[in-house]
């Protein structure tokens, strides 16, 4: 049976008919809920009967919690437009959000369970994910993704890392655990985003008639991807080696040279595309920030938050509307509603940075947390019925491909 005749002949439960349905719509009321309790926790709040210290749960939850809900949407959706096989879909894909939200209530009572089978509990759905990716993968023999294979066991390694720091009772937001999860989720962005933003402009621009169109993948770009590799792996192993900084600071010069020949300037008429150029930009201006964190310029929190809730927030958030839209028959432009959902992100990414960087302003905290909820509550408002209801008859008028 073809992916098309099994999406025609299914009859369950609408959200369980493609991975990113109801795994967006998941993640998105996470990162929502999650930042509430966060928010209440820096109150003085004890809410949840914690293992981990409060910094390391707000660490863990949004980027193995929240983020790992958005890659399996992403490559659930994705992997059979790769391989042309068919896709998780009925009781297997709700076996697979179980596990996901298994994970987060796990961690959220670990205080209550023996820590090593919180670990398991947490890892289950991943390496679940993992599985199926390694079996689309090989038997499709769909080579050229086997890097994101790669990339999901070394984010699936971070998570087992963070567990077991947090049990010695280290501060695992700082920890190893945290820094390799993160360096692979960056480098998916660099080598998922090098292939999605610049097709995604070009066909929105070719349909428009522009004569100037992003370059195509050349040398250059993969000596950038190269240098990523090389810098993400000193953060991880040696991040207060003395050449980090400068590493850092090449590297980010690199991904802007690379986001300047996709012409991101010409898509402003675009939320839809705009959103992930900018994306992009902050994926390489967070090298910048660390940069500055490891000379003493600024301190590393607000400069770990370009690439925690910048990069990662605001690709995500773009990809989870464009994937929606698309995936669902409908156009692909983004409307004010979600138009609004990023530049409150944004306001969030901004805000943050400037907590850190003033002295003695928690209210700036709880108003980056405020625009958090706008914009990840807003999506999953905004999104519902697009997630809940059957794809729509009417194409998308954009030149544009989906997101996956």
């Amino acid at each position: 049976m073809s992916t098309s005749e099994r999406m025609r002949n299914y009859h369950g439960p609408v959200l369980l008919s493609h991975g990113f349905r109801a795994f967006f719509l998941l993640s998105a009321l996470w990162a929502a809920l999650a930042m509430a309790i966060w928010v209440a926790m820096l109150g003085g709040a004890e809410i949840l009967p914690l293992a981990f210290d409060p910094f390391s749960w707000h660490a863990h939850e949004f980027l193995f919690g929240y983020l790992g809900g958005v890659i399996a949407g992403f490559l659930l959706t994705a992997v059979p437009n790769w391989t042309g096989r068919l896709p998780v879909m009925g009781m297997p894909l709700a076996g697979l959000v179980g596990l996901w939200l298994l994970g987060r209530v796990a961690v959220a009572v670990s205080a209550l369970v023996d820590w090593r089978l919180v670990m398991l509990i947490d890892l289950a759905w991943v390496l679940s994910l993992a599985a199926f990716l390694a079996r689309e993968i090989l038997r499709g023999r769909n080579w050229r993704n086997l890097p994101v294979l790669a990339l999901l066991a070394l984010f699936t390694a971070g998570n087992a890392l963070f567990h077991i720091e947090a049990a010695r009772g280290d501060p695992a937001f700082e920890g190893m655990g945290m820094r390799l999860g993160l360096a692979a989720a960056l480098i998916l962005i660099a080598l998922i985003g090098g292939r999605i933003i610049p097709s995604f402009t070009r066909n929105w621009l070719a349909a428009r008639g522009a004569k100037h169109l992003p370059a195509p993948f050349g040398r250059g770009d993969g000596l950038v991807l190269g240098l990523t590799v090389v810098t993400l792996a000193g953060f991880v192993a040696v991040p207060e080696a003395p050449a980090m900084p400068w590493l850092m600071l090449a590297c980010g010069a690199a991904h802007l040279w690379r986001l300047a020949r996709w012409q991101g300037l010409r898509t402003g008429a675009e939320p839809l595309l705009w959103v992930l150029h900018l994306a992009y930009a902050l994926l390489a201006l967070g090298f910048w920030a660390e940069a500055a964190a490891g000379l003493g310029l600024i301190a590393a929190a607000p400069a770990r938050h370009v690439w925690l809730a910048g990069a990662i927030g605001l690709m995500t958030l773009a990809v989870m509307s464009r994937a929606s839209l698309g995936h669902t028959g409908r156009a692909l432009h983004a409307g004010p509603g979600t138009t609004a959902l990023y530049l409150a992100l944004l306001g969030s990414v901004v805000l943050r940075l400037l907590a850190g960087l003033l002295p003695a302003q928690i209210w700036l905290l709880h108003l980056s947390g405020t625009l958090w909820l706008l914009a990840f509550g807003g999506f999953a408002l905004l999104y519902l019925p697009v997630l809940a209801r059957p794809r729509v008859a009417k194409k998308p008028v954009s030149g544009a491909r989906h997101a996956a």
